[in-house]
């Protein structure tokens, strides 16, 4: 049988060899010339993006061969193999992203968007993460959807209306499956309280003390039932737009009490809350609306007590009827702590929401592969059902982000855009790791087990059969040296060499 499959994708030249830091756009990844042919008529497609920038998504086809070989790197898979459904990959748009995006012409906007995001004519990104209310890369000021005290002061932003809702609409044009996890930076300052910078005690008098600042503090007792109709109205809001949100989590990096925007709420407030939420949403309607929790580092950014954050609420047999699953950061701490996590709770989800590159990490060659391995394939071995990454789109002084201290003026984006034009993108790590995913494995898609050949050091793979029949996998290279591998059933044998120093994806139908 052969598969026919037609991609747009950026052919970048000019590339400096394993490394992307601090370049303008026109002393790295040059943007993209006229679109390259892409193969049609084949019965596998591949796609590689290598250390050295000589291919970056390049995609090419081959066909199958016969069925009986006796290769010694024959990989076997199990389609029966049960695993949970992958809901996707993607990137957040923040008003910084959409910002930038908006900022562009219109027919430079829409083919981004659609080579980020079109099923048929791009990569197929299907999970976004957007901030309820700001975030450190808002445009201005700080804010949330109701800074007046009273729910029925409860409104749209305009930041949120001028940049993030246009962009959205024009995502969902492309993509209409796409699905939205909303993670809020802070309540509104007047459901703040805890008295002093620093408090972690459990003092109600103390915790229902007025906070008048964006970061640190806690949520008072006294208005939780205020911050549930929030989250509510929030939800209803997106939803009347177009804007499926499959998730929420109650509170971004939940045990930082830096960032230019950000509340402490440790796991017995967040325990709290969620018996309070849960409900709520029930009752409006909205439980299928996914509830996750923690949203923050591996290691728990080594807060006495806070260790196990989520098991410790699933042990809570009230709050754990409306928590979903959980949701973690990469900037501390191991993915071997979702190893624990899948172990005690295999019933509930697993996301990865959030991780960055930047000034103080980023080398082409070493995120490529690493963020490849620890994030996406670490994710998905864990039962993980999605990865988001940071920013879509910074421009190149690493912005817009919010003026206030504590936010990030030394992140990159998925992608670069040069600020003189609106115009010339620089792709980063981020974005290959997120179309190379979202390329071979599909939402829906399961992933199945794998035996035979052992892999060498250095070289992963995963294997996923996507809901129409299609087998995706994703390949991790680090060694100097290519490997052959030979993916064999009954029918034929899908022979492929791994090229050295790189991340693949490949797609059949069988």
């Amino acid at each position: 049988m052969k598969f026919t499959r037609i991609l747009l994708f950026s052919m970048m030249a000019g590339m400096c060899a394993c490394n992307c830091t601090t370049e303008k756009p026109e002393d790295g990844p040059q943007p993209a010339g006229p679109e390259t042919p892409q193969p049609s008529g084949k019965d596998v497609i591949a796609y590689v993006t290598t250390c050295d920038g000589s291919k970056l998504f390049e995609a090419s086809g081959f066909d199958f061969g016969k069925p009986g070989s006796m290769s010694p790197y024959q990989v076997t898979y199990d389609k029966n193999s049960a695993s949970p459904q992958i809901d996707g990959f993607g990137l957040a748009i923040t008003t910084a992203t959409a910002y930038n995006l908006l900022q562009m012409s219109k027919e430079d906007r829409t083919a981004f968007l659609a080579e980020t995001f079109s099923k048929d004519k791009g990569a197929g990104s299907s999970l976004i993460r957007v901030a309820i209310g700001a975030s450190d890369f808002c445009l201005r000021d700080n804010y949330t959807w109701c800074d007046t005290p009273g729910l029925e002061n409860f409104a749209v932003h305009a930041e949120d209306r001028d940049y993030l809702f246009p962009v959205l609409k024009e995502i969902y044009e492309i993509n209409p499956d796409v699905k939205i996890i909303g993670s809020p930076w802070s309540c509104p300052k007047w459901m703040k309280g805890g008295g002093s910078w620093g408090y972690e005690g459990d003092d109600n008098a103390v915790l229902e003390r007025s906070f008048d600042s964006w970061t640190s503090g806690r949520l008072k007792p006294s208005c939780y039932q205020a911050y549930a109709g929030y989250f509510v109205k929030w939800i209803k809001a997106m939803q009347a737009e177009g804007f499926d949100i499959h998730a929420i989590t109650m509170q971004n990096e939940p045990l930082n009490h830096g960032n230019s925007m950000s509340m402490y709420m440790p796991w017995r407030d967040q325990a709290a809350f969620l018996k309070v939420l849960g409900p709520a949403m029930d009752k409006a309607g909205l439980g299928d609306v996914k509830i996750l929790l923690f949203d923050h580092n591996y290691n728990y950014d080594n807060k006495t007590g806070q260790q196990n954050y989520p098991l410790n609420i699933y042990a809570d047999p009230e709050a754990v009827r409306w928590a979903a699953g959980s949701a973690w950061h990469s900037y501390g701490g191991s993915v071997s702590e979702l190893d624990n996590i899948r172990a005690s709770a295999p019933e509930k989800d697993i996301y990865f929401t959030e991780a960055s590159i930047g000034e103080w990490n980023y080398n082409f060659e070493r995120c490529l592969v690493d963020d490849f391995s620890s994030i996406f394939l670490g994710t998905l071995r864990r039962g993980g059902k999605g990865v988001t990454l940071w920013n879509l789109m910074l421009d190149d002084k690493k912005g817009p982000y919010s003026p206030h201290d504590g936010s990030c003026k030394t992140c990159f984006g998925g992608v670069t855009i040069n600020s003189s034009d609106y115009s010339t993108i620089t792709k980063n790590t981020h974005w290959y790791n997120v179309a190379h995913a979202s390329a071979v494995v599909k939402p829906g898609a399961r992933m199945m087990s794998t035996g035979g050949f052992q892999l060498p050091s250095g070289l992963e793979c995963g294997m996923f059969l996507n809901p129409d029949g299609s087998v995706g996998v994703l390949l991790c290279n680090r060694n100097a040296d290519g490997q052959q591998l030979v993916f064999a059933n009954t029918k034929f044998t899908v022979k492929y060499t791994v090229p050295g120093k790189c991340i693949a994806s490949l797609l059949w139908h069988e």
